[in-house]
This record gives C-alpha cells, structure tokens and sequence, in this order.
C-alpha cells in the first residue's frame, strides 16, 4: 500500500478541509487534466503539450520532467500522478521508432485508468505558427464532430465521449453571444482524425446577428488511431451512475414533446351545468309568477315587506 492509499486521518482544520475536497461530492468538482512527457519524448511532442496546456488552462497541470513510464504496459505511475495532483484525465506524450510522435489521451474513475486512446500525430501546425490573434484564456470552446465514424465504430464513439470530457470546460448556467469564440471541429474519414481549431470572428452584417467567419489559429493535428484500452461496459456504465439525489424526480401528468413543449393533463370532475353562472341579463330575469311557485316548491313561506 503506497503512502497515498492509506487511510488519513486528518489533525488540523487544514488537513480535514483537504480531504473534505478530495472527498466524494454530490456535485463534483471541475475536471483537471495532467500533461506527463515520456522519457523520449521528442521536440514535436514537447511542442504539443505545450499547446494542450495553453488550450486548458487553468485546469491543468503540465510535468516538466521526462518519465519513464509505459501506461500501456504499467498504469501505476500515471495513477499515482492522478491521485496526487487531483487530475481526472491525462495526456502522455511519447517517441520512439515504432510509435514516432505519439499522444495517449486518458481519463480515470476512482484514480484508476478507465479510458485510453493512442493517437500517432502524422502532421502538427503548432499554436505559434499561426500568426493571428488568439482566444483569451480559459474560453469554453463549442465542439463540432463530423464523420459517421463517430457514430458507427465503438472505438471512435469512446474516442467521442473523451474527447469531449477533455475539452469541455467547466460547467456554466448561461453563454452570452459574445464568448462563443473558439471552436474546436473533429473529422473522422479514411481512417484518420483532424483536429482544427479555429477563431470565430462576428463581422458586421446590417442587421442586430453579426456575421460569422472563421479563422484557423492553431494547435493541427491529423491523427492516426493505434492502440485502445477501453473499460468494459459494466465498469463504464458504472462510472455514469448519478447520485440519487441528483436524479430528477417524475412528475405525473406532466410530459414533454420532441421540440421541449411542456403539457399538462389537469383531471376535473363532471360538472353541473344546472349551476353554471351564466350572463345576468334582463331577458333572463325571473318573473314574480315564477319566484311565488319556486316558493311553494320549496316550502318555504313568502316574505312580505314590513309597512312602516
């Protein structure tokens, strides 16, 4: 049992705080990711971690020093970083003769390795390249996937839901129109992936909705899928659970159309209509013949107006 599996118990405020942050949540916290560079790792690989940090930060932490660590061959080192650094998802960039320029994207349930997809980069444009204006930090970016890859092989659809928990960002109650800058598009064809990213500029259209253009300004990536290590479906279903606090409780008589109509079944019980109030018109006013019968019916005397 390494020093970071043991039970604590905590002796200061400070340490019970930590832990209390550490801890199991009902709503958790953002996610954070973790950039490892391999013991060969080259320039290139170097240069892309480098521009993954810029596109996460804040939420993310970036490993100066090389480590020699194989996550597909042994995940305890890549385990022990997440449990240290409080990270969710990783990066670990490797090179060697087999496998030149390679990028393994991750991500963990529990600080245990759930997801991991190998993807060898055939062509890089660095951040640096593109001589343009960039985003400001921490922009939430909008993701576009294209292909039918994504939505007809299994690993591609696991690739999908990575790559989505990687760069979604944190979680946020609205978006005015103005930060929606930054969009990062996914195309899947011929066996390869491209990743582009890309500047959204609102230019001037006569009218109050702006015109859109877009301008590439970098990180590029053509990626080629290698190797998978993908959770089994009842582990992967497992780390989906939510809380039942969480859930949204049914309520009856209350349903949603295809477009997020709300309707309502409201049930009432059968109505009079001999005491419907209806109109008071003069047409329709009781006679005096009328009221003396009702009287008579009713068995209740006749008041007679008292003479003064």
């Amino acid at each position: 049992m390494s020093a970071l599996d043991r039970v604590v118990k905590p002796k200061t405020r400070r340490a019970k705080r930590f832990l209390e942050h550490r801890g199991p949540k009902l709503t958790e916290n953002d996610k954070s990711t973790m950039l490892i560079k391999g013991g060969n790792a080259s320039n290139t690989v170097t240069q892309a971690l480098k521009d993954l940090h810029a596109l996460k930060k804040p939420s993310c932490v970036l490993y100066k020093k090389k480590n020699m660590t194989r996550p597909f061959e042994d995940q305890t080192s890549v385990e022990f970083f997440s449990k240290k650094s409080d990270c969710s998802l990783f990066v670990f960039g490797s090179h060697n003769k087999k496998r030149p320029n390679n990028l393994i994207f991750g991500r963990m349930y529990d600080f245990h390795v759930l997801d991991m997809v190998e993807l060898g980069m055939e062509k890089y444009v660095s951040l640096k390249e593109f001589k343009n204006c960039k985003c400001p930090e921490a922009t939430k970016p909008l993701l576009i996937f294209a292909g039918d890859a994504f939505e007809m092989n299994e690993d591609y659809k696991r690739l999908k839901s990575l790559m989505i928990d990687f760069f979604r960002g944190p979680t946020v109650s609205g978006i005015r129109l103005a930060g929606l800058e930054h969009i990062l598009h996914f195309t899947a064809v011929g066996g390869k992936i491209y990743m582009r990213s890309y500047k959204v500029l609102m230019k001037k259209s006569g009218c109050r909705t702006p015109r859109i253009e877009l301008e590439e300004m970098g990180p590029s990536f053509d990626f080629v899928m290698r190797r998978t290590h993908l959770a089994s479906d009842d582990l992967y279903k497992l780390s989906l659970k939510r809380p039942k606090a969480l859930q949204a409780k049914k309520k009856k008589n209350i349903s949603h159309d295809t477009f997020g109509t709300k309707y309502g079944r409201i049930h009432m019980q059968k109505q009079d209509l001999g005491k419907l109030q209806t109109r008071k018109v003069r047409a329709l006013k009781k006679r005096p013949a009328e009221k003396i019968a009702k009287a008579s019916e009713d068995g209740t005397p006749k008041r007679r107006k008292a003479i003064e």
